[in-house]
């Protein structure tokens, strides 16, 4: 019998059943932190933006939950001044999706199938997940997803427009720096596969961050535990599901939340 979403939310909201182990993208040529199952081979992979001016570190705990469910997640910490090239880290990301499927990570060879790769991102680093997805690939983009995504130059919501992935884009409804119309919601409604948008309730721009950091009073917001916990839970069943193909967590992902509200789901024969 299939599991109610409310069971699965609590479900996915605890950390998985693999070890997980960290690396340094570093030592493969980029900067950046790689979070790894201790064992595996042919898993999921995806690479995640950071938001302006953060550190891969204040999203620790995401990777390693997303990485405790089976999904290699590799952060790049580039980009990270007043001005980054939004460009430039689209390019990152998808670097650090070639990294990762092209060589066996950890001491017991870990491999990637560069079949199962997909992006996600918080604020520019959503956008510019967006971006990466768009460019030329050199991997098929399987699903890409977003957290308080922020336009990106040139434009995130003109990239979506050829994004054939699906995609899932989570909005807080008290972001003052992305709000959601002209920005998440913007690239979800020009979005060219199948979407879905959510809103977080009482949650801000930083509120999916970790920890604190030095950029939090130029930025709304400060870190929030319910918002991390529905983001966890909603990028591992999103995850799981498009890049493994497994059905188990799909009612999760289809169901109306009150932790995140359904503001948009449509199917591309939709449009």
């Amino acid at each position: 019998m299939a599991s109610k979403p409310k069971q699965l939310l609590e479900d996915l909201t605890h950390p998985g059943p693999h070890d997980v182990l960290r690396g340094d993208l570093a030592l493969v040529g980029l900067p950046g932190v790689v979070y790894t199952p201790a064992r595996g081979l042919n898993l999921p992979a995806i690479a995640f933006g950071h938001g302006w001016l953060q550190p891969p570190g204040r999203y620790r705990e995401l990777l390693r939950h997303l990485a405790s469910w089976g999904i290699v997640a590799a952060a790049p910490a580039t980009q990270r001044g007043p001005l980054p090239s939004h460009r430039a880290f689209a390019a990152d990301l998808r670097s650090a999706l070639d990294l990762v499927t092209g060589v066996r990570l950890g001491p017991d060879g870990i491999s990637v199938d560069p079949a199962k790769v997909g992006l996600a991102g918080h604020s520019i680093g959503g956008g510019s997940a967006v971006l990466a997805a768009a460019s030329e690939p050199t991997h098929t983009i399987r699903a890409v997803a977003t957290i308080t995504a922020a336009q990106t130059m040139p434009p995130a919501t003109i990239a979506a427009q050829t994004v054939t992935a699906p995609g899932l884009h989570l909005v807080a409804d008290e972001d003052m720096v992305a709000p959601a119309e002209g920005n998440a919601a913007a690239i979800a409604d020009a979005w060219a596969g199948p979407v879905r948008l959510r809103t977080l309730p009482k949650s801000s721009h930083l509120a999916v961050t970790e920890g604190m950091h030095w950029s939090q009073p130029l930025l709304h917001g400060k870190p929030h535990r319910p918002t991390q916990r529905t983001v966890r839970a909603l990028l591992t069943a999103f995850f799981l599901t498009e890049l493994t193909g497994t059905d188990r967590y799909r009612p999760l992902l289809e169901a109306d939340l009150k932790a995140a509200h359904l503001t948009l789901d449509r199917e591309p024969a939709a449009r």
